[in-house]
């Protein structure tokens, strides 16, 4: 059976090699090695010591990725056409060596036998440079895979593969996700190498001006108990609201039930609606939060009854997503908006069928509590969907005289309620077949009547004068001159 014998040329030296893994580099017939760029590579040579390295792999590609994927790849033809080959790697073969995870993944499929020989790891002089103890809790990260829901702030980090400052570019601008920009890290390089290790601690906007990166680099992330951190943390927001609805948190939101704050949620929403209108992105940040805070609040409440939690939330919505968009994640295809809606559509009355919730009205999807302009307009879509509509907009106009002509018939409060409301009806339809949201447009009339009504307050303060001693044609001369203000830009 053909064989790779993978060696670990340690952190260090070659005096820091054990001397079994150094006879095995002795003997071995055919040699190669990931890169040169190590301590103990340059003293091979002077040993006499014959091999061939995969850096001009790493000229060949961009990305990391493909390196690792061909020097494998080279591998397993060479120990195919040789028998048996040794392949030398940084460190320990099984602590952040991507290509040697490969060919065990690989290797069996090719018939090729992948045998490990230890070799110490950069971890050990990495923590005794620090002088950290890994058993409060460190993660081992690739910077060239670098996320930012990788980082656990209350953790030691150790990112490994920083190369080059362009690696270290991303790195910083992935912490940055995470961390304040001034945040102390510390870059060590070389760790364990007499006369080589050196170690620098600065802010983390300052990570990529260093000249010192190698591939024996390592950035070191220390463990943060600072709200300035943590407060950016979903997992922070979960365990307030928590210690918020416990024996010991706050009376009111003990107090609290789902039906007691509905009505928030709806506030909220309509808040987030408003920041929205005014194209305020501070304000809408800071409403986002206080929707999610319902959000949260039910959840938590669900949690305690046993119900479900917010991670169940979660988990749901990330599989109606996948589901709802196999244009995306599966095989089906969407060629623009309207074909990816219809595929929403048909998948969610599939869920409904398969659930056995068949519904005995096409109008029963549209939410009860919906307002009920919008809730005209829902109903009119899904009608209009089975082809119960007019066909011109000439004949909703035509609707629109005819249903004002029966207001103005209508001699009782109820007869006029009753009518008022079909030409309502009918106005959202007009709305429909111009293609506007009837919600939107009559949002941003009220939005100019707030606008225009406050310019006559002004007016009157600036007057020194009520509304009481106001006659309605100032009134209306104000009005117009609102009106005329806004249309100069004014």
């Amino acid at each position: 059976m053909n064989k790779i014998t993978v060696i670990g040329l340690g952190a260090g030296n070659l005096e820091g090699l054990p001397l079994g893994i150094y006879r095995m580099l002795k003997q071995a017939q055919h040699l190669y090695i990931r890169t040169e760029k190590h301590p103990v590579v340059a003293e091979l040579a002077v040993e006499g010591i014959l091999y061939e390295s995969f850096d001009e792999v790493y000229e060949a590609h961009d990305q990391f990725s493909d390196v690792y994927e061909e020097i494998s790849k080279r591998l397993l033809e060479l120990a195919t056409k040789k028998g048996n080959i040794t392949y030398a790697v940084p460190g320990h073969p099984l602590v952040a060596e991507r290509t040697v995870q490969l060919l065990l993944a690989k290797g069996k499929e090719r018939g090729i036998e992948i045998e490990i020989k230890g070799g110490q790891s950069f971890l050990e002089p990495v923590f005794s440079a620090l002088k950290v103890d890994p058993v409060e809790g460190f993660s081992l990260l690739d910077a060239t895979d670098l996320r930012d829901y990788h980082i656990q702030p209350k953790m030691h980090h150790l990112i490994c593969q920083v190369y080059d400052a362009f690696v270290a570019s991303d790195v910083k601008l992935t912490l940055m996700e995470v961390y304040p920009d001034d945040f102390p890290v510390t870059v060590v390089t070389a760790a364990g190498v007499a006369g080589q290790e050196k170690i620098t601690t600065v802010p983390l906007y300052e990570l990529d001006r260093l000249n010192e990166y190698s591939n024996l680099t390592i950035v070191y992330v220390p463990p943060t108990e600072e709200d300035q951190t943590l407060n950016r943390q979903f997992w922070r927001l979960r365990e307030i609201v928590a210690i918020l609805r416990s024996p010991e948190g706050c009376p009111w939101d003990r107090e609290q039930t789902h039906q007691s704050i509905r009505k928030n949620l709806i506030e909220e929403t309509y808040e987030v609606l408003e920041t929205i209108d005014d194209n305020d992105p501070e304000a809408l940040c800071e409403e986002m939060g206080d929707l999610l805070l319902q959000i949260m609040l039910h959840s938590q409440m669900a949690e305690e009854d046993g119900y479900f939690t917010v991670r169940d939330v979660i988990e749901d919505l990330n599989k109606k997503l996948i589901r709802r968009h196999p244009h995306v994640f599966g095989n089906s295809e969407a060629e623009n908006a309207e074909e990816a809606l219809q595929n929403w559509k048909d998948i969610k009355e599939k869920e409904k069928r398969e659930k056995g919730k068949e519904v005995a009205s096409l109008l029963d999807g549209v939410p009860r509590d919906l307002p009920a302009l919008y809730k005209a307009y829902k109903y009119q879509k899904k009608a209009a969907e089975v082809g119960f509509d007019w066909d011109k907009l000439s004949d909703v106009l035509d609707k629109v005289k005819e249903e004002l002509e029966e207001l103005n018939e209508a001699q009782t409060l109820e007869h006029r309620r009753e009518e008022l409301g079909d030409l309502l009806f009918v106005i959202v339809n007009v709305a429909r077949f111009m293609k506007i949201d009837p919600e939107e447009a009559l949002a941003l009339t009220n939005k100019k009547f707030y606008s225009r009504f406050s310019y006559i307050e002004e007016k009157l303060r600036e007057a020194g004068k009520t509304f009481a001693d106001t006659t309605l044609e100032e009134m209306e001369s104000w009005w117009q001159e609102a009106k005329t203000k806004k249309k100069e830009g004014i």
